[in-house]
């Protein structure tokens, strides 16, 4: 009968499985199969063994007449759910794929910028692409995600830091898990339905798999991370469903409906125009500093490089950390979208912003200072006024930065651009626990400026 069988071992990709009734273990005597699609039939008759019955293959549905089993056995890169199946695939898999190329089309980061960084960035990730078929065996979605040790008091300052940090001298990975997390390892995240209208079908097939892959993949934590807060209708049914939602650090947003840059200064408060002149008179009395805009990077790596690391070594929160590879591969691989401002003094290059343009928008991902002149010549208000100042020459919209050093951009009168995590642990009795716990963990918590910007309270 049914309830005579145990389950089968948990993990069945990587583990022998074996079927017992009280204490006896059956081998298989014989058996037939059918293979379809996306799963294997199988009709196998047991008998008693003293030794596990090795496979790699995992029951479904079983049902028993005397020693006989039919069962149906999914293929191990393959997760069914009731309105389809999942397939976990690698991007050589996708390469030759229309699908693929067409999931972000309508996205500043499209399918191009996924490729370029699963190629450049640093080693500790490990990438796949959820392939979201419906019953109908139709692509209706290609969904990014990847693996990777996170460490998550990061940002986290004070007593609670302090005491983590004590501990990990002698437990190192003290708060340190394995984390499936779905979206974009170096940006925010996008959901990849290929017709927008399937948004909140993929938001389901998602929630009814990404459980499951976590475990095979013996991932702790389930992430969606970085989600515009235009998912929330759409994700809704995450945060229903054992998920929490917490805010992530935001990005933030200036509308440029401005002729020029002194019309848009006159609208700043006094004491902001009067710091800001301050600032720029300073670096004026230096030697000139020259700008210039280009598509390519790869000329100047070896300079530019270096600055990006200043920079990046100095801020509280590091998640990833680009290559000389990532900027040679966006200027060659997305130069229609790619904008490298490059400031020069006395021919040497002290400061560079790299820039997605798309449709009527700005969005500045990443600055480089060099910091022997930078705080000195206040370098970044100098880049940000040059960066606004091209956007309103080129007639664009919006000028978007990404997260972190909100003091300056709250005094240019930015507005925040909510972000998103979803966050679960893959242990049902203990998700309720860390789901508390996350209130303590949250980066928006830390920072101190956030809570002064006028939309703050849609974080």
């Amino acid at each position: 009968m049914l309830q005579d069988f145990d389950k089968t071992v948990r993990n069945f990709v990587h583990r022998p499985v074996y079927f017992r009734r009280d204490q006896d273990r059956y081998s298989v005597k014989r058996s037939t199969c059918r293979t379809t699609a996306d799963m294997t039939f199988v009709r196998t008759r047991l008998e008693k063994s003293s030794a596990p019955v090795n496979s790699t293959l995992v029951c479904r549905q079983v049902y028993s007449t005397n020693l006989y089993l039919f069962f149906a056995m999914p293929r191990a890169n393959t997760i069914p759910f009731p309105q389809g199946v999942v397939k976990v695939a690698t991007r050589a898999k996708l390469q030759t794929s229309e699908k693929w190329k067409s999931v972000f089309q309508n996205k500043c980061k499209d399918h191009r910028y996924y490729e370029i960084v699963e190629d450049t960035l640093e080693g500790r990730f490990e990438h796949h692409y959820l392939v979201i078929e419906d019953n109908s065996s139709k692509v209706r979605a290609i969904q990014p995600v990847f693996f990777v040790r996170q460490n998550l008091v990061e940002g986290v300052p004070g007593k609670i830091r302090s005491v983590v940090d004590f501990i990990r001298k002698n437990f190192p990975r003290f708060l340190t898990m394995r984390v499936l997390m779905v979206g974009c390892a170096a940006g925010a995240g996008d959901m990849g339905p290929c017709a927008e209208k399937d948004e909140k079908w993929t938001a389901n097939a998602l929630l009814a798999v990404l459980r499951t892959f976590a475990q095979r993949n013996r991932a702790s934590l389930v992430v969606l991370k970085d989600f515009p807060a235009k998912y929330r209708p759409a994700l809704e049914s995450f945060s229903s469903n054992g998920y929490a939602r917490i805010p992530s650090m935001p990005m933030t947003r200036l509308p440029l409906h401005y002729q020029d840059w002194d019309e848009y200064f006159r609208t700043l408060s006094k004491a902001t125009r009067k710091d800001l002149r301050r600032k720029f008179r300073k670096a004026e009395r230096a030697p000139k500093i020259d700008m210039e805009t280009v598509n390519d990077l790869t000329p100047y790596i070896d300079e530019i490089y270096p600055l990006y690391l200043q920079v990046h070594q100095r801020s509280p929160l590091k998640f990833e950390t680009l290559t000389k590879d990532y900027f040679r591969a966006i200027s060659k691989r997305m130069p229609d979208r790619t904008r490298f401002f490059v400031w020069r003094q006395s021919g040497k290059i002290v400061a560079f912003s790299f820039c997605l343009v798309c449709d009527d928008a700005i969005y500045d991902e990443c600055i480089g200072l060099d910091y022997s002149v930078a705080l000195d010549l206040h370098l970044y208000f100098y880049t940000l006024r040059d960066i606004i100042s091209w956007s309103l020459q080129q007639r664009l919209q919006y000028y978007y930065s990404n997260p972190l050093n909100y003091e300056p951009k709250l005094h240019f009168d930015c507005e925040l651009v909510p972000l998103d995590l979803y966050v679960r642990h893959t242990a049902a009795f203990f998700n309720p626990i860390f789901r508390r716990a996350l209130r303590y963990l949250e980066p928006t918590r830390h920072d101190p400026v956030l809570h002064k910007f006028p939309n703050a309270q849609e974080l």
